[in-house]
């Protein structure tokens, strides 16, 4: 399986970074007007805003390679949590799409979103 990259200074993410858990709840709303709550999943599905800058071209062509290796949110791979370094096996992408930019000679920024699939 695939692994997300490492910056060439072996670190995942750049300050700051986002994490949220969220639970994945559904109502269903009867006729009479009741409500039945219930969750789709025992544990809280976590996501991370991973925004790198200053990056040089190396760094940057390998994001690029591994996005469209993963063919934007339809691949899978592993990902190391830079709050405290546990590996999460089944993540994907957020979204079919993101933004290279290049700031300077030798020097770009992306931002990507990271989802742990349950």
């Amino acid at each position: 399986m695939a692994t997300f990259p490492k910056l060439k200074t072996n670190a995942i993410a750049q300050y700051p970074v986002v994490r949220r858990e969220q639970y994945q709840n559904q109502t269903v709303r009867f006729v009479d007007g009741s409500e039945q709550r219930y969750r789709d999943s025992a544990v809280a599905r976590l996501e991370w805003d991973i925004q790198l800058s200053q990056l040089d071209e190396g760094e940057l062509a390998a994001i690029e390679e591994f996005f469209l290796a993963r063919q934007g949110a339809f691949g899978s791979f592993t990902f190391t949590d830079p709050w405290d370094g546990s590996v999460h096996d089944n993540c994907s992408l957020a979204g079919d799409g993101v933004a290279f930019v290049t700031e300077a000679e030798m020097r770009g920024s992306t931002r990507l979103t990271v989802v742990e699939n349950i």
